[in-house]
């Protein structure tokens, strides 16, 4: 039997075949998992769709992530088709481009909060009513990145909403633990997404790791859903609040 065999799960923030949430996804059914996902709008949906369905997914649903309704309505469907699950992947985040763009002190007051609703505080709302399906305990994981303990060049706004995820991260594992369900986050190197395409300069990131980090190569949605695959199982039966590194070692050693 693989390691997920009779495990069931939910996907958030699949785009297209770039996305770290779908590298996750494959390593997920690999080992077994059922698997239901989520698209943002139609337009995705065109995109998600064909992907869950080669993964066997029956269950692909509408959620906007800042919409408490949105959230609270997947969830009800998820809980009517299983009845429970096992682990979430959180793996949504968002920041307007033009505040991405522009010096981080001229950073819009709106767009500082979009960021922030989004990219962070979706998290303990996709937690709220996922922990109740939770019957058996269970993983909650979501992607972070480097920006949001050093200043990275062009990651602005992000950096300082991905802080904020890290510590929901802390402070959600505080509270679920007695409930056995265990929450961490992976900070993910440099990777070629359909995201990371709105920050400027990532394409020269992604080269210097191939020359600087230590395993001298930029790492992939396939490392970052090996690792994704550990926390969702029972390997981490032990793991919470943890921000995990996957980065080819890039963060122990330089000063982005």
């Amino acid at each position: 039997m693989g390691l997920m065999e009779g495990k069931r799960g939910v996907i958030l923030g699949v785009a297209n075949e770039m996305s770290i949430a779908w590298g996750i996804a494959q390593q997920l059914r690999a080992a077994g998992a059922e698997l239901a996902f989520t698209y943002l709008n139609e337009s995705l949906e065109k995109r998600v769709r064909p992907l869950a369905e080669s993964l066997d997914s029956k269950l692909i649903l509408p959620c906007d992530v800042g919409s408490d309704e949105a959230i609270a309505t997947t969830f009800k469907e998820v809980e009517k088709v299983w009845g429970k699950i096992d682990f979430v992947v959180h793996s949504v985040a968002f920041a307007s481009r033009d505040d991405l763009r522009r010096p981080f002190t001229e950073t819009s007051r709106d767009g500082f909060a979009m960021a922030l609703d989004i990219s962070a505080y979706s998290l303990v709302a996709v937690s709220r009513y996922a922990a109740p399906l939770m019957t058996d305990g269970g993983s909650i994981l979501s992607l972070t990145y480097l920006g949001s303990v050093r200043a990275v060049p062009n990651y602005n706004v992000m950096g300082v909403a991905k802080a904020a995820l890290e510590s929901c991260t802390r402070y959600l594992a505080a509270e679920l633990g007695e409930k056995k369900i265990r929450v961490n986050c992976i900070s993910a190197g440099p990777i070629r997404t359909l995201a990371a395409s709105g920050v400027a300069g990532m394409r020269e990131k992604i080269k210097y790791m191939d020359v600087h980090a230590p395993l001298r190569r930029a790492v992939d949605q396939t490392d970052v859903g090996k690792s994704a695959l550990y926390f969702c199982s029972d390997l981490s039966s032990g793991v919470t609040g943890e921000i995990h590194y996957v980065d080819g070692g890039f963060s122990t050693i330089v000063n982005v």
